[in-house]
This record gives structure tokens, C-alpha cells and sequence, in this order.
């Protein structure tokens, strides 16, 4: 078994996904990748989606919305993580918008941890911590 891999996402998109509002994320590619990934928050942040939300409507098809968000969402890490089932060209969900969506299932959130992103499904390379740089340096 390889390192896990991440995918890159803009919030408030990635914090939909890792609390389990929205069970598949929109791509114009096919995704062939099944199992485990973590859930990467891009440094970008989706402004008018952030708005509708902010403001009790499901960004995408307008209707309200009862959902708790957070004050601030946090970027440029992982927040969460969730398994990969299927990649699809159709769905009745109504957050599926895409050419294909990436069906994930048993999202949560992690605690927040640091690291670059990238185009695709990557590994991510997490900075050692201080405790761990200072174990490396006796």
C-alpha cells in the first residue's frame, strides 16, 4: 500500500465535504483513483459560493440552506479526509454540477495540518514539526 494520497479543493467546498454536506466533488476530468484520500484546503477561497452560503443558500441550486458554518475556514492544508467509491457523469445529487463527480463517502474532519497542494490526487509532504526536527538534529 502507496502514501495516502490528497486532493486539492477551494473552500468553503472542502469543509462541505469533509462535514458530510456534499457527497461528491465536481471535476472536468475522470478520476480513476479508489480509496482512501485527504481532503486538501486550497489557499483560494470560492467568494460567491462562500456568500450564498453565508447567507442560508445552497450555492448551487439556490434553495435554503440550514447549515453551521464555522467563522473562518481554514487554507493551504489538510482539514479532512474520506474514501473515493466511484467517479461519475451523472447524479441526482444536487451539489453535482461537473463533467464528473468524485462520489466520496465517510468524510470528517481532521485537525489542521499545513501543506502545499497540487493539481490532481498528490501526495502531500507535511513539514517535520519542531519537536520531530529537533529529535532528527541529535
Amino acid at each position: 500500500m502507496g502514501p495516502v494520497k490528497a486532493l486539492s479543493v477551494m473552500q468553503p467546498w472542502t469543509w462541505l465535504l469533509a462535514n458530510r454536506h456534499k457527497p461528491i466533488e465536481n471535476r472536468d476530468w475522470r478520476c480513476h483513483y479508489r480509496g482512501r484520500v485527504l481532503l486538501h484546503a486550497g489557499k483560494k477561497v470560492d467568494r460567491d459560493a462562500m456568500r450564498e452560503l453565508r447567507a442560508g443558500f445552497h450555492p448551487v441550486t439556490g434553495e435554503r440552506l440550514e447549515i453551521e458554518f464555522p467563522d473562518e475556514f481554514e487554507t493551504g492544508g489538510i482539514v479532512g479526509e474520506a474514501v473515493v467509491v466511484d467517479c461519475v457523469d451523472r447524479s441526482d445529487s444536487s451539489w453535482f454540477v461537473g463533467k464528473f463527480g468524485i462520489v466520496m463517502r465517510d468524510a470528517k474532519p481532521l485537525p489542521f495540518r499545513p501543506c502545499k497542494g497540487a493539481l490532481g490526487f498528490f501526495v502531500p509532504e507535511f513539514a517535520p514539526s519542531p519537536q520531530t526536527a529537533r529529535e532528527a538534529g541529535r
